[in-house]
């Protein structure tokens, strides 16, 4: 995309951003009596009506449970102003690209005079006493008949949909969507990632780095790393390693040797590598965005999804469904149907600590979805649903301490309760850490401990199984415990407990327990991905220095590669990924010369994981980042056997 396109959405987007942010900030204060300051009158005013009264309690909750992850009441109130506001932008910008694709009929583009909401007006006109005419209900059945497949942006359900713009603001933020200069944007998948990059503005940039050396908090974390990776980056990482994985499982027999324009490859393929069903092929960008890596596997996807189907005679099995492509998709146009929401369901997983990153990825790969069914002329009526995707916010697990421990006190044995508030205390970093966080080391070093305290102390009062033993002060509570079997099953049974809560009907009425909820689903799909092993990641991780508030539990987690982000994030890359798995990284140089980077070279570079190919690529290639970077791809150490599914926890590290 050209420089001057991209100025033209840098300024939409801030236009939009400041026009909603001051739309928001005059109802939060002169509406429902929360001030930007945190301050918060008790009681409603008797100015509410009682639809306003409800929205106001769902206000204050939803401060208060911002205010339970640590924050003053200024930061609760400043923090929510700016997830509704980007929430809507991204809904509205994503409506437009809708738009673009024949996705949705005009909705955005002529605002109440689209010919989508006179067609809706028109069942009922009923509407044109309602001051906007009923737009607002129009447009939100959008939103709820999108969340179905995009729930993480669409989900109307969200505490960050409770607030709507009043008429005068929605049609300037219209307006400003629907200038002509951005006609030709709306149709490139990239947009709204630079929309996403541009949310924040250079100068908010510039004064969190002058006010500190390093990130205060995870969202300064967030700001400070939204560099754009430019497309051939990602063609030059994702081609020598799913690409290049391919090849060498195909024994160089690809198309994709044509297609990838960047796919370094020797004369012959070397050492076999055992060729896997697509389905279990997984890929995960660990530092996601926007998601970029993600939609470029996807590209690559489609071709290896067709090409295994057609050279199955050794009829490999998945280890999903139990058979090959061809049992389960007997024709290619079957399969064709069908690969876009495969390729959502089973390859592609992303994490990242900002939610608005989460939002934009699930939409950028849900649209590349659409794009490719609409290349095989399947009508939007007649396409397969996308289940959802693995885009995961990497956040505290659940935030509301009241609630845990009302949670805790509902599981059976005792001992769940204990464990599970061990594996919330466990997940307080993640918003800092993201995918540096070992979760899934720290809740079985948990296991480990508890377990070799239920021997010991059977041993100590010779405990027989079916026997409760009394807890004595300080000591855990076994009882119902019969043998160390349930140590191997408790992360499962807690997990299990959690995503039964999550999908109750009980937890969709009271708002405190439904945060609760939206906590720990995205929790329990946190520790699911943690759990999982890779065969390829790919980065371009945020680098420099760490959050302060966690630099001590940093140092501690990543002794070898404390001195910057980046190169912990390629050793955890490393870590995730199966044996002979492939990492693919942009980032800083510096690594490969400084001293301070002796031990990354010599134990993770050279000894877990040697390079594959290297580009030296220089100043410039990061959008207004001044560093110097490097691209490069890195092989795991290990058998490229059969026996590495991907699954969780199967791959030791």
């Amino acid at each position: 995309m050209e420089k001057e396109t991209r100025n033209r959405i840098q300024q939409a987007t801030q236009a939009a951003r400041q026009l909603l942010e001051q739309e928001y900030s005059a109802q939060l204060e002169g509406v429902f009596d929360i001030l930007l300051d945190g301050t918060i009158s008790p009681d409603p005013g008797d100015h509410l009506s009682e639809s306003q009264r409800i929205v106001r309690g769902k206000l204050v909750a939803a401060v208060a449970h911002k205010r339970s992850a640590g924050t003053t009441s200024a930061e609760a109130v400043e923090a929510y102003l700016r997830e509704a506001a980007f929430t809507m932008l991204n809904r509205f910008v994503a409506l437009k690209m809708l738009e673009a694709r024949g996705l949705v009929q005009d909705c955005v583009s002529l605002a109440e005079e689209s010919n989508g909401f006179r067609e809706f007006a028109a069942l009922a006109p009923g509407f044109g006493t309602i001051a906007d005419k009923g737009y607002r209900l129009y447009v939100e059945s959008i939103f709820d008949e999108l969340s179905r497949e995009v729930g993480i942006l669409f989900d109307r359900r969200d505490i960050a949909s409770l607030l709507w713009p009043r008429r005068q603001a929605l049609l300037e933020l219209v307006g400003v969507l629907n200038d002509p200069e951005l006609a030709s944007v709306w149709g490139e998948d990239e947009t709204i990632g630079w929309v996403y990059q541009y949310f924040n503005s250079d100068d908010e940039r510039r004064q969190m780095r002058a006010e500190s050396q390093a990130p205060r908090n995870s969202r300064e974390l967030a700001v400070r790393n939204q560099f754009f990776t430019p497309r051939y980056v990602v063609e030059f990482l994702t081609d020598n390693t799913l690409g290049r994985t391919w090849w060498q499982m195909t024994a160089g027999r690809t198309v994709l040797t044509e297609r990838c324009r960047y796919l370094v490859t020797d004369a012959e393929p070397g050492p076999p590598r055992t060729k896997k069903d697509p389905r279990d092929v997984k890929v995960l960008d660990p530092a996601c965005g926007s998601g970029h890596f993600l939609l470029y596997a996807f590209d690559l996807l489609l071709t290896i999804y067709e090409e295994a189907w057609s050279d199955d005679e050794a009829g490999i099995t998945s280890h999903t469904s139990g058979r090959s492509l061809r049992e389960d998709f007997s024709e290619l146009a079957a399969l064709r149907r069908s690969a876009p929401a495969l390729i959502l369901e089973h390859n592609l997983y992303g994490v990242d600590i900002d939610p608005r990153a989460s939002q934009i990825a699930a939409l950028t790969l849900w649209l590349r979805a659409q794009r490719a069914y609409s290349e095989e002329g399947i009508a939007a009526n007649e396409r397969p649903a996308i289940a959802g995707t693995h885009i995961v916010v990497a956040e505290p697990m659940p935030g509301d301490q009241t609630m845990v421990r009302e949670f805790a006190k509902t599981l059976r044995p005792p001992l769940l309760g204990t464990l599970f508030e061990l594996m919330v205390a466990e997940m307080e970093v993640a918003g800092e850490f993201g995918s540096l966080l070992r979760v899934d080391e720290g809740i079985a070093a948990e296991l480990e401990q508890a377990r070799l305290q239920f021997v010991e102390q059977g041993q100590s009062t010779g405990y027989l199984p079916g026997m409760d033993l009394t807890p004595r002060q300080d000591e855990l509570d076994f009882s119902g415990i019969n043998d160390t079997q349930f140590f191997h099953q408790a992360e499962g049974l807690i997990i299990e407990a959690l995503r039964q809560f999550a999908d109750s009907t009980e937890a969709g009425g009271d708002l405190r327990r439904r945060l609760f909820a939206g906590d720990s689903a995205q929790g329990i799909a946190f520790v699911d991905l943690a759990r999982t092993r890779f065969d390829v990641v790919l980065m371009n991780p945020p680098f420099g220095a760490c959050s302060l508030g966690v630099k001590k539990r940093f140092e501690q987690s990543y002794p070898r590669t404390k001195n910057d982000l980046y190169a912990a994030f390629v050793e955890r890359g490393v870590e995730m990924l199966n044996p002979g798995g492939m990492l693919g990284a942009i980032t800083s140089r510096t690594g490969f010369f400084l001293s301070s980077f002796q031990k990354w070279r010599e134990e993770i570079l050279l000894k877990e994981a040697p390079p594959v190919v290297f580009a030296d690529l220089g100043f410039g290639v990061l959008d207004s980042a001044m560093v110097e970077v490097a691209a490069y791809c890195l092989e795991r150490a290990g058998s490229r056997g059969p026996e590495d599914s991907g699954a969780p926890g199967e791959a030791a590290r």
